[in-house]
């Protein structure tokens, strides 16, 4: 039976708050579900991540003008449980900064037997939860002035300066993707794009450290590094396509003069990867970055989306962790790009909800 796009959207929303977890095993009512896995070693964990929860609420409360008032309450019903789990992953020291994994008390490598035994492996609080968080939340006007000066303290060059990236970024004084005293500087295209989402949306006034950082997300597709070595563009979503997907989401939501130049490479660019065989969510990911960048031609996907099962997201992952990333040793860091040495992390709900995203964008098309 042909559904229509309304109808599908009132699906694909149901089955994603079926998946919001009651308080099931490990994962707190409220969470949405993951997995960390690399399975090149057989290596597969539950994980009780906040960043697909404040993802899911994100995309989620962006396409809720399309959905129909049924759909439209329970993305809301979704958003007030996920809001009750951000405060376990807050700072351990009751800052307005987040982490990827609970933090009091600490819960990294959660379900794992090796990893979580060791201080040496816990992780600050990150730019990418934190934003995400503020974009999903309600936060006042002195707690996003209170993030925008702690960001600057933790941009590259203020203390401490980048080094695992190109030699012609190292004086870029973009955001760094972490926080914390002593962590090294990283760059991240998708972080950067994520964290300029909520400058943005927050009407925050502009200053060296943004500009810096759009100049980064610009150069690393002006200079096609983002097709060559994706690794090196973005640590933590190593591969074009969430780049694409990250930026087109930035620019479809505000214009932008520094990323303007871009805009025709990024279609063109799009194109020629859908010109090639594409797994289904990849191929859905880069047909909603078109759209986003106001294409509206050649955006109907190669498969009936109504047919699609979690069989067919076997193994499509968003963003991953290296383990040899931290490490700034050049030996080491030509090693941190192999699979072997990579966590990368599923969840079935964030699947669903860049299917929604793609119906909702393209029923209006």
């Amino acid at each position: 039976m042909d559904l229509t796009s309304a109808e599908l959207l009132d699906r694909i929303i149901e089955k994603i708050a079926t998946l919001q977890s009651k308080g099931e095993g490990c994962f707190d009512a409220g969470l949405f579900p993951a997995q960390r896995v690399n399975r090149l070693i057989g290596y597969v964990r539950q994980d009780t991540t906040i960043f697909f929860t404040a993802v899911i609420v994100f995309t989620l409360q962006k396409i809720k003008p399309k959905l129909s008032e049924k759909a439209q309450q329970q993305v809301d019903e979704i958003r007030d449980k996920a809001l009750k789990t951000y405060p376990l992953f807050q700072n351990k020291d009751g800052l307005k900064t987040y982490n990827f994994w609970k933090t009091r008390p600490s819960n990294h490598f959660p379900n794992g037997y090796l990893f979580r035994r060791f201080e040496h492996f816990r992780i600050p609080d990150d730019v990418d939860d934190t934003a995400m968080i503020y974009l999903t939340s309600s936060p006042t006007k002195d707690e996003a002035k209170w993030l925008k000066e702690k960001l600057i303290l933790h941009a590259n060059l203020t203390k401490l300066q980048v080094k695992n990236t190109y030699a012609d970024y190292r004086n870029l004084r973009a955001y760094s993707t972490w926080f914390g005293k002593n962590m090294y500087i990283e760059f991240d295209a998708c972080v950067l794009a994520n964290l300029m989402y909520w400058v943005y949306e927050s009407q925050l006034p502009l200053n060296q450290h943004d500009e810096a950082s759009l100049t980064y997300i610009r150069s690393v597709i002006e200079t096609n590094r983002y097709l060559l070595e994706p690794f090196r563009c973005a640590h933590e979503y190593p591969r074009t396509v969430p780049i694409i997907y990250h930026v087109a989401r930035l620019m479809g939501a505000f214009t932008i003069s520094i990323l303007e130049p871009i805009r025709a490479k990024l279609i063109a660019d799009t194109r020629e990867l859908l010109a090639q065989n594409q797994p289904i969510l990849d191929e859905i990911s880069l047909k909603t970055s078109l759209m986003r960048l106001g294409v509206k031609e050649g955006i109907t996907v190669t498969r009936d989306v109504s047919t699609l099962t979690k069989a067919d997201f076997e193994e499509f992952y968003f963003f991953i962790a290296g383990l040899l990333t931290a490490y700034e040793h050049p030996w080491l860091y030509r090693w941190a790009n192999s699979p072997l040495v990579q966590m990368r992390w599923e969840c079935e709900a964030h699947c669903w909800t860049l299917i929604a995203e793609y119906v909702a964008l393209s029923q209006q098309i």
